[in-house]
């Protein structure tokens, strides 16, 4: 037979309920029955029965992820974590995709499977600030990402400092004597709050390094892909415009961009250094590996399921609404020191 709550409070010395509370996070647990509990969970390798926990709460024990694009390694990756975060409270993860597009992102947000869910962790990309304020879905939110507007928003949010990062990466290519710095992954789109962002790094970074900004150099994109990479790269080239250094605003770009350099024959880091932003798998493993900015997914992913825990509980009274700005590194490969 499975072992039950009772068992686990017997051998415990303590009450059912003090041993639901441990099972369910509750804070309100003096430091040593949490420990008596724990260890007798551990010895009767207890397992809580989540579905009839999940019946009794009047939830489906699912959340759900919704991001803009799972083609893009980094919004894939960062799925990977949200279901290992997840996971520790005993949830199933939904994900969705909305291509960024203000439709889809508003169904996401006005509940269109509120039924099937608990919370909601999204990464808009076209959402307004309109948008959100008409929001009356009851459904617990957690914003991942850029910021909606300029006001806060009633919800949780979870994202990295874009700017001070893009100055970090383009500031790393002046350091080591590049003056001629392109920039591609700038967007004229309204769902280009991140490109803005990194852009704005990008020309601090250049001011900061007394370099005069030149928009021959800044190279626009229709999405953050590797054939948009690759398209902008053989633009700048084909152009005269003559770079010794490029900050891509993601590693999918700076791969693109890194085929058309490699196909031209042209050097890299010895012609032209190359630089992404993400730290996904695949630019660890390219040929140059890919300097990049590495943006703290797994504590963006933990963060943002923990805050959807503390909606969801009872013993946390409500809140303010939180902000928090995820760490970030600067990690650089071959692309920009060479082997």
């Amino acid at each position: 037979m499975q072992p039950r709550l009772k068992d686990v409070a017997e051998l415990a010395g303590v009450s059912i309920k003090t041993v639901s509370n441990v099972v369910n996070g509750y804070q309100f647990v003096k430091q040593e029955t949490r420990t008596r509990v724990e260890q007798a969970i551990a010895e009767l390798n207890y397992r809580p029965n989540l579905t009839a926990r999940n019946l009794r709460q009047g939830r489906s024990g699912v959340i759900a992820l919704a991001v803009p694009d799972l083609d893009i390694p980094y919004f894939a990756e960062l799925a990977t974590n949200v279901i290992t975060a997840a996971d520790r409270h005993g949830w199933t993860v939904l994900i969705d995709q909305t291509q960024g597009e203000r439709a889809k992102e508003r169904l996401v947000v006005a509940g269109i499977r509120a039924h099937l869910i608990d919370g909601l962790l999204f990464s808009p990309l076209a959402l307004t600030a309109a948008d959100l304020a008409a929001r009356d879905d009851r459904t617990p939110l957690v914003l991942l990402g850029e910021r909606i507007g300029r006001e806060r928003t009633p919800y949780d949010h979870v994202g990295i400092d874009n700017v001070s990062a893009a100055l970090q990466g383009t500031a790393h290519l002046a350091a080591l004597g590049r003056r001629r710095i392109a920039a591609i992954g700038a967007r004229r789109a309204a769902s280009g709050a991140t490109a803005r962002l990194r852009l704005r790094g990008y020309r601090k970074a250049l001011a900061g390094a007394g370099l005069a900004e030149d928009p021959t150099l800044v190279s626009h994109v229709e999405a953050f892909h590797r054939a948009d990479g690759a398209r902008a790269m053989a633009a700048l080239l084909d152009s005269g415009a003559s770079p010794d250094a490029v900050f891509c605003f993601n590693d999918t770009l700076a791969l693109g961009a890194l085929r058309t350099l490699l196909s031209r024959g042209v050097r890299v880091p010895d012609d032209i250094a190359l630089f992404g932003f993400d730290d996904i798998e695949d630019g660890r493993f390219s040929t140059p590996s890919l300097s990049t900015i590495a943006p703290d997914r797994q504590g963006i992913a933990q963060t943002a399921v923990d805050l959807l825990a503390e909606r969801l509980s009872a013993a946390v009274p409500e809140r303010a609404p939180q902000e928090v700005c995820a760490s970030h590194e600067l990690i650089a490969r071959e692309s920009t020191l060479g082997r």
